[in-house]
């Protein structure tokens, strides 16, 4: 077993540890490793040529999402916020102690803690990679589910965002999408408005 896939390992038996599932195409999944998956199939997408740090992020993004509660934080958004920071923190700190642990350099490790951080979006390629993928992730496999808990309004503002922080080649995977007749609608409306 290579190194990259003794830490695909490793990761993914610590999401495997998410107490929520999920159930996609008719097979049941802890919600954390599914979603790391998800992640690391769209950075693969994205960036057939994606380098060993860029790999290994997409795999650890939220690692241990779960152990850090939202409601341990205030409502409103400067509780989201603070939750969101210290949760990247956590990941990076996760992904450090098991890099470190199978033999990674400090370097390939820092550079996997940047791309957790999200430093530099928009500037650093790779942090810009994952930030497209972190949105399609949720396009693909949150979206619907979501219209259904929100107002037109606030999905239309998530949606804008959402498309803020994407750039051309994640836009253009965004619009290949299947969504529900609903979600596209909104998806239409947010940009039309936007």
């Amino acid at each position: 077993m290579s190194r990259l896939d003794k830490a695909f390992e490793l990761f993914d038996n610590y999401n495997k540890r998410s107490p929520e599932h999920l159930v996609w195409e008719n097979t049941e999944y802890p919600v954390e490793y599914f979603y790391a998956i998800k992640l690391h199939e769209w950075v693969t997408r994205l960036d057939p040529e994606a380098d060993e740090s860029l790999l290994l992020a997409s795999r650890c993004q939220h690692i241990g999402r779960w152990e850090i509660a939202r409601k341990s934080y205030p409502d409103g958004r400067v509780g989201y916020l603070k939750w969101r920071s210290d949760l990247s923190k956590y990941h990076a700190g996760i992904a450090s102690e098991i890099l470190t642990s199978i033999g990674y350099d400090q370097e390939t490790i820092d550079r996997v803690k940047q791309i957790v951080l999200k430093q530099r979006l928009k500037s650093d390629p790779d942090v810009q990679t994952m930030e497209n993928a972190l949105c399609l992730v949720f396009l693909q496999y949150q979206y619907d589910e979501l219209i259904a808990k929100m107002t037109e309004e606030k999905m239309i503002d998530i949606l804008r965002k959402t498309w803020g922080k994407m750039s051309d080649p994640g836009r253009e995977a965004a619009l290949s999408l299947a969504y529900s007749d609903h979600g596209k609608g909104l998806i239409l409306k947010a940009l039309q408005e936007g």
